[in-house]
This record gives C-alpha cells, structure tokens and sequence, in this order.
C-alpha cells in the first residue's frame, strides 16, 4: 500500500503549515511506514494517509509524485 506522509523537515522546530512537506512511501501497514520513516529520515512526522482509488490517482498525477525508497 502507498502511504502519503506529511512531516516537518525538523524534528525540534514547532510546526508550521508553510515547513510543511509530503514524501510517499510504500509499505505493508501505517505502522511499518512510520518506521521506514522515522528510522531513515530526521523529519517530525505529522500525519499518514493510506492513498487508494481515487485518491490515489488524484496523488499520482502530480508532478512530484515519486515514491520514496529507504535501503534497509
């Protein structure tokens, strides 16, 4: 499953919606996508969003779309 996952590119810094980016990686389960991410990435994660069906399409046709891939 692809995940989309929104985080700030600081761990200590306070949030803000102007810092904040997306990164789209795959995994079996949320779980296993926060700690791709957590362990591979020094990002404060804010949320994950499973993307699925239309959601999923809608994602894809941006530009930037590309999935992320951690050597673990």
């Amino acid at each position: 499953m692809i995940f989309k996952v929104t985080y700030q590119p600081a761990k200590f810094d306070a949030p803000t919606r102007e810092n904040t980016e997306s990164l789209y990686v795959e995994a079996s389960d949320i779980v296993i996508a926060r700690r791709l991410v957590e362990q591979n990435t020094p990002y404060n994660i804010e949320f994950i969003q499973p993307l699925e069906g239309n959601h999923l399409e809608y994602e894809q046709k941006n530009p930037d779309f590309t999935i992320t891939e951690f050597n673990v």
